[in-house]
């Protein structure tokens, strides 16, 4: 890799955050809720519809609140925007002051983060306002139509898996295979989004297979009560 061109995770922070969450939930609801019919004894093409169902419903869920979620990120950093823009036409000593106390509470000298922040701001005044003073970066900025297709599409990749499973097997080997392979999917996950993210593997897959198994032991037993029930 050549110099300054270096390469960190931090830039994948947005659409794997979305598409993990996604996949997750894909895997998780839709199992879940094939198990819990399962369990209350329906038809093999009950089973079957109520996971495309979830698949539809769960895809379109994500989407829209992931979207809403991250617009209003967005609406948030482009105020912030919009009112250091003023401050800047109304203030720009004073924004020049500010900026250079930043860079001083980060470790400069009075002199140098003067020189800094004279020269940043004669690049991109808005720029470096909105990096070191709000946070706010190319590379972290929201993207809520990013998100909501990252969201729909690995949600639905993710509950097609437990789906195509229940359509493979037998009714009477479901609810043991369906668990089996959803479990087998989530430590798989979890364990490439720890690496992709830089955490450790088996740390990830462990956290997400807990939480996966015990969200489907539980719909199971519901499904199984209700059945027993009725």
């Amino acid at each position: 890799m050549t110099a300054g061109h270096e390469q960190h995770r931090t830039g994948r922070i947005g659409w794997l955050r979305a598409a993990v969450l996604g996949a997750n939930d894909g895997i998780v609801s839709t199992s879940s809720l094939m198990l819990g019919v399962a369990a209350a004894h329906a038809s093999h093409s009950s089973v079957i519809l109520t996971g495309a169902a979830g698949l539809v419903a769960g895809a379109m869920s994500m989407a829209a609140g992931e979207y809403v979620s991250v617009h209003s990120q967005a609406d948030t950093e482009d105020a912030e925007l919009a009112r250091e823009r003023a401050e800047l036409k109304a203030d720009n000593k004073g924004e020049h002051r500010e900026l250079a106390a930043i860079y001083v509470s980060r470790g400069l000298d009075p002199s140098l983060a003067k020189q800094v922040a004279e020269q940043l701001m004669a690049h991109d005044a808005l720029g470096a306002h909105a990096r070191d003073e709000l946070g706010i970066s190319d590379t972290l900025r929201a993207r809520p139509i990013q998100a909501a297709f990252a969201s729909a599409a690995s949600f639905s990749a993710g509950a097609a898996m437990p789906l195509l499973v229940t359509a493979l097997v037998p009714l009477a080997g479901m609810i043991p295979l369906v668990s089996a392979t959803s479990l087998v999917f989530l430590a798989l996950l979890g364990g490439v989004a720890a690496r992709a993210g830089g955490a450790g593997v088996m740390t990830g897959a462990i956290r997400v297979t807990f939480w996966g198994a015990l969200a489907m032991a539980l719909t199971a037993g519901v499904g199984s009560f209700f059945g027993t029930v009725e």
